[in-house]
Parts: C-alpha cells; sequence; structure tokens
C-alpha cells in the first residue's frame, strides 16, 4: 500500500512511540549511556527510570472504585502498531487486559486458515482484532468480534472454555439440560487442548485486514492459508468506511465498446476509504492465449493503489497445470499471467502460494518473484520502519533467512528451479519463448477438475440447461404461499 504524505513529522512521531518490544526491553535495560551515569552518582533514589507503559487512573467498571489502566505502544513482527491495555482494580481486584489496533485499516480484508497438527502448533502466536470473527471447525466454535486479543492457539480456546466453565455450577441447578451439553462441549474442547483431537482447524476472517496467525518456513501445502478479499459494502458500514463529502459516485448508463486499442476510465469508490476515484482499464491480447482485462486504480485521497487482471471468456471444462523449468535469467523474463484462481509452488524453493494469494497478476517471472519475497520480507522482519523481528527464536530466523536466500538467488538467475501452475480456470499463461512451436522447458497438461474445487469455484451450482423452467417455477410457489 502506498501513503502519501507532504510532513515528515507525523511519521517520525509515530515510528518513536510504536517500537519493537526488543528496542523497549532494550532501553529499560540500560542498552544506551544511562547506566554507566547511574553507576557513577551518588544519589541513585532521585534517577528516573525510563517511562515504558503510560499509567492512567480510571473507573472500574465492577465495584466503580478507582483503578489502573496501563497503556503500552509497540509493534508486533508479521502485524501493524498495538495499543496494549492492562486494567487492575485494588478494591475488588478485578482485572482485564485487552489489546486494540492502531494501524491503518488495510487494503482488504484478510482471511487465515490453519491445520493444528501438533502439540507445537497450539504455541503459534495468533493476533485477533477487535473486528476479527475467529472460528473452531471441528468444535462447531464460533468467537464473534469483540475486544482484540493478542495470544496464541491454546490461549484462545482454553478463554472461551474457561469463561464457559465459569458459569456451569450455577447453571447445573437452573439448566440441566444445558449444563450437560456444555459440559460434553468443554470435554471436547479440552481433548483437543491436550492433543487428543488432531488435526483440528481455526479460521480467522478480519475485514478490516488486521489479523493474523504466525506461520512457519516449513509449513505444507494447506496447513497455513492466506486469503485477501475485497470487502462488501455491509463491512465497509461497519468499519465506519463511508463517504462523508456527499458527492455519491454515478453510474454511468452508456453503452461503451471496450476496444484494444483504447484506455477506458469510468469512476468508482474506493476500497480502502471509499472515496470517489477513477478506475483505468485496458484490454489486452495476449499472443497464443487469450484477451485478458488489466484494470488499474488509483485514489487521489488516501492514496490507494492497485493492479488486477481480470480473464473472461467461458469456464473450461478442464483444468491446466502448467509447468515451467527455469534455467537461467531468459526464463525470468519471460510474461507470466497469474490468475486469481491459480496456485503457484516452486518446489526447490519452497514456496508454495495458495489460490487468491497476490490476486491476478500479468508480470514477468523475476517480477512475480520479486513480489513474493518483498511481501513475505515484510510481514516476517518489519522491513517497513527498517527494523528486524525480535520475537523470533534464532532456529527459525535461521529457516526464514535460508528461505530468502533461495528465493532471492532464483530471482537473480543464480539457481534453478521449477515452476507449477495450477488454474483449475486455465486461465493462467506462461509465455513460450519458441512459439508457435512446443517450448522444450515448458509443459502444459489439462487435468480434471476435483469435486472440491468445482465446489469452491461455485460451477457446482450452475445451472446451465433449463433454469427458466425452474424459475417459473419457484415464482409460482412464492405466488401461492403468499
Amino acid at each position: 500500500m502506498t501513503f502519501k504524505t507532504s510532513m515528515s513529522e507525523p511519521v517520525d512521531q509515530k515510528q518513536d512511540l510504536f517500537r519493537d518490544i526488543g528496542a523497549t526491553v532494550e532501553s529499560v535495560s540500560g542498552g544506551g549511556g544511562a547506566t554507566d551515569q547511574v553507576e557513577n552518582d551518588e544519589d541513585r533514589t532521585n534517577i528516573e527510570e525510563p517511562q515504558v507503559v503510560d499509567n492512567i487512573e480510571s473507573l472500574c467498571m465492577n465495584c466503580h472504585e478507582q483503578g489502573m489502566t496501563r497503556l503500552l505502544l509497540t509493534r508486533i513482527p508479521f502485524f501493524r502498531e498495538v495499543v496494549i491495555m492492562s486494567f487492575d482494580c485494588p478494591h475488588c481486584h478485578f482485572r482485564n487486559n485487552e489489546i486494540q489496533s492502531a494501524g491503518v485499516i488495510q487494503e482488504r480484508g484478510c482471511a487465515y486458515t490453519f491445520k493444528v497438527e501438533s502439540k507445537l502448533d497450539l504455541d503459534r502466536q495468533l493476533v485477533k482484532s477487535e473486528t476479527c470473527t475467529a472460528k473452531f471447525v471441528e468444535l462447531d466454535l464460533e468467537i464473534p468480534a469483540q475486544r482484540g486479543q493478542l495470544t496464541n492457539i491454546e490461549g484462545l480456546l482454553s478463554l472461551v472454555l474457561e469463561d464457559l466453565a465459569g458459569d456451569q455450577p450455577a447453571r447445573k441447578n437452573v439448566q440441566p439440560e444445558a449444563y450437560e451439553k456444555i459440559e460434553e462441549f468443554i470435554k471436547k474442547g479440552r481433548e483437543m487442548i491436550d492433543g487428543n483431537s488432531f488435526p483440528f482447524t481455526i479460521k480467522l476472517d478480519d475485514p478490516a485486514g488486521n489479523s493474523w496467525v504466525e506461520p512457519k518456513p516449513d509449513d505444507g501445502r494447506d496447513k497455513w492459508v492466506r486469503q485477501d478479499y475485497m470487502r462488501t459494502l455491509e463491512q465497509n458500514t461497519v468499519l465506519g468506511l463511508a463517504d462523508t463529502t456527499g458527492d455519491q459516485v454515478k453510474e454511468e448508463e452508456e453503452d461503451d465498446v471496450i476496444r484494444p486499442d483504447e484506455v477506458h476510465t469510468f469512476p468508482a469508490s474506493c476500497p480502502s476509504c471509499v472515496r470517489p476515484c477513477s478506475t483505468h482499464m485496458k484490454l489486452v491480447e495476449i499472443p497464443h492465449f487469450k484477451e485478458v482485462v488489466i484494470m488499474s486504480t488509483v485514489c487521489d485521497d488516501c492514496g490507494y493503489k492497485s493492479n488486477e487482471v481480470k480473464t473472461g471468456g467461458a469456464v473450461p471444462s478442464k483444468g491446466r497445470i502448467i509447468t515451467l523449468k527455469v534455467e537461467d535469467e531468459d526464463d525470468l523474463a519471460r510474461d507470466i499471467l497469474k490468475s486469481e484462481t491459480c496456485a503457484l509452488q516452486c518446489p526447490e524453493l519452497n514456496l508454495d502460494l495458495t489460490p487468491g494469494t497476490l490476486g491476478g497478476r500479468f508480470t514477468t517471472l523475476e517480477g512475480l518473484l520479486t513480489q513474493v519475497h518483498d511481501d513475505l520480507h515484510q510481514r516476517i522482519w518489519g522491513d517497513v520502519h527498517g527494523e528486524s523481528s525480535d520475537s523470533l527464536d534464532k532456529q527459525t530466523k535461521d529457516r526464514w533467512e535460508e528461505f530468502f536466500v533461495g528465493l532471492r538467488e532464483a530471482k537473480s538467475g543464480k539457481r534453478k528451479f521449477t515452476c507449477i501452475l495450477n488454474d483449475p480456470l486455465a486461465a493462467s499463461y506462461v509465455q513460450n519463448l519458441y512459439a508457435p512451436d512446443p517450448d522444450p522447458q515448458l509443459t502444459i497438461v489439462d487435468v480434471e477438475r476435483t469435486k472440491e474445487q468445482e465446489d469452491d469455484l461455485g460451477i457446482s451450482d450452475m445451472v446451465t440447461e433449463g433454469y427458466e423452467e425452474k424459475e417459473a417455477e419457484e415464482q409460482k410457489g412464492r405466488e401461492a404461499n403468499s
């Protein structure tokens, strides 16, 4: 995401306020020259320690006496700036911990799917923002959007089970049937925490894009899946994103023919701030493939930019797997079209992108690898502020660094690898350097789609014959019921 600003001072202040935990600890432990000064000072009692946590006197909502709220502004690796709040009442001993996002609402919403397969997976760090919904699929448990939490998977599930168990004694006498069902539910949840119900799946859905589940460099395919999506109008309304200017975007009713030699511009709404912006569209014909539409959206108000590639035409009867053996820098310069439904895999690089990652892209193979590298490197090491992640253990850091070294060598032509595009809609493309003759390094195979792929794409629900009669029958049924 591109941010436009003409003032450097607010940005610098934000970076000073939101520091990584490691930098904060170093400042408190005497990483600078303050320690030497204290040692040489005879009156150490008057030396003030660095103020890291802000203490604010506030009202306790339990006993209505005055308690103390502690605020810590920090930055979480893989995540963004957050405010960690802790309240403690010395009168009734009520305590509460909460986390709130201090960053901006992201361009798109995000959805995570993580498969827990071992006790180590229960320790994966998890950020659930106040707009995120979490679901344990096998337990049929859904945690609605409420207060933000910084915890791990075990902690999130344990907190829910503890809340349910706290009301069980009172529920046992008043609602015995509900008590038995909830007791069985708690038992099943405890078995998942104890490791007796592996594997199970947790899903996070955050329309603000500010939630996260910790990945590992050796995660297998379909173990850790992230999907970004465009928010709906209802989700934007819930997030408080609305057009406050009163200028509503007018729909154009002109029937304009899209021509390959023209760039068409039409009014739209920015998906980030919902202010009026312009979307540019151009029809491009890819040789020996098909026509695609390249769309570009730029918002002058918030600086939002996006580039998408849409493929059209009829849904093919089969999917397609394209395999390219990358031997040198010439192969990195090949044009590549990765559609939204395409999965990309490079086994030698331990790279596996699920469908929906990065959206639709029409670029070169080098450009695609660079985008993957920059996006992951920013999430893992926190390059936005020129700082590195300090919460990773040495073994995990070494594995991530090994992964990035391999990715850099590949995109610079120093390592041979295989690139596999698996697209169930056959809407992806890799340039054939020998066209129209076969390319010895390029293999294209048409395959039958699986039932799961057709369900995900909505093909199973498509009705192409007899739908008019079906609609007429449904209309008659509605009239009869009314």
